[in-house]
């Protein structure tokens, strides 16, 4: 049996990247997924056959009647919503003084509105469903380290992350009396198309072999080490977890590293 075996779970920006590796851990686990993206999924699921179902529904995060209807769907479908992922995200940013507002908003919508508005319309059906081993919901919201510590030119994105981290704060100290938890994901540099579409512009060779040796494990992150950690966070093992900003960053947050150690003959990965 899996550890989600009888869930029922929406995950946003399904179709690529942390999304699309959450949707195919939680079926492997046993969940029954919807997805939900823009697009239809970039690559096939690595998940058994004859496994739990997995739909995907096209929709804007920004679009509240969108957000609204998968979530009754899911319910219709499913009979309830255990948990909903909130991966969608888009990337942004610059020195605040050459940022146009359009731009800036267009950031905020997706990753800070969009969040608001999945994590909106999951509670208010899960306030209505009955309590399932002492649950009823789970929220895990993808944020960023960009929302806890600043990086240069991060602006939007950052801004956008960090009001991420307290908006799932708050919304643990305000539903985790009803039996609902919130958490917030906050990966490093992860290797997906988002990541692929900054660290792909000419002239950004050297600021990704930088980041790359800021992460103290000395790699970027793989999509299925975040699945892995949010797939904990809706499980029954995080049972009293709930207002947690969880780093997923291969060391990134713990410190500056100069190379003092370099003096000592520890070896290095790279």
């Amino acid at each position: 049996m899996g550890r989600l075996e009888g869930k029922s779970v929406l995950v946003t920006g399904a179709s690529s990247g942390i999304g699309l590796a959450s949707v195919a851990r939680f079926a492997r686990e046993g969940a029954r997924v919807v997805g939900f993206d823009l697009n239809a999924p970039v690559a096939d699921l690595d998940i058994p056959a004859g496994g739990p179902e997995v739909t995907f529904a096209e929709g804007d995060v920004r679009d509240e009647a969108a957000v609204a209807a998968v979530v009754d769907a899911t319910v219709a479908e499913h009979g309830r919503i255990d948990a909903v992922v909130t991966a969608a995200g888009i990337a942004g940013g610059g020195p605040a003084h050459l940022v146009e507002r359009d731009e800036w908003q267009r950031v905020l919508d997706v990753n800070l509105t969009g969040t608001f508005l999945c994590a909106k319309h999951a509670i208010a059906r899960m306030l209505d469903q009955d309590l399932v081993d002492g649950e009823r919901g789970s929220v895990v919201t993808v944020a960023s380290v960009e929302g806890l510590e600043g990086t240069a030119g991060g602006s939007s994105y950052n801004a956008s992350k960090g009001a991420v981290v307290i908006l799932t704060k708050n919304l643990a100290i305000d539903y985790g009396r009803a039996g609902i938890r919130a958490n917030a994901i906050c990966p490093g540099f992860i290797e997906t198309p988002l990541l692929e579409g900054v660290f792909g512009m000419p002239g950004m060779e050297d600021v990704r072999e930088s980041i790359r040796r800021e992460h103290k494990l000395r790699r970027l992150g793989r999509a299925d080490e975040i699945a892995a950690v949010a797939l904990f966070l809706i499980s029954a093992d995080a049972s009293f977890v709930s207002g947690q900003a969880i780093a997923v960053d291969g060391g990134y947050t713990a410190g500056r590293d100069h190379g003092v150690t370099d003096m000592f003959g520890i070896p290095v990965v790279d």
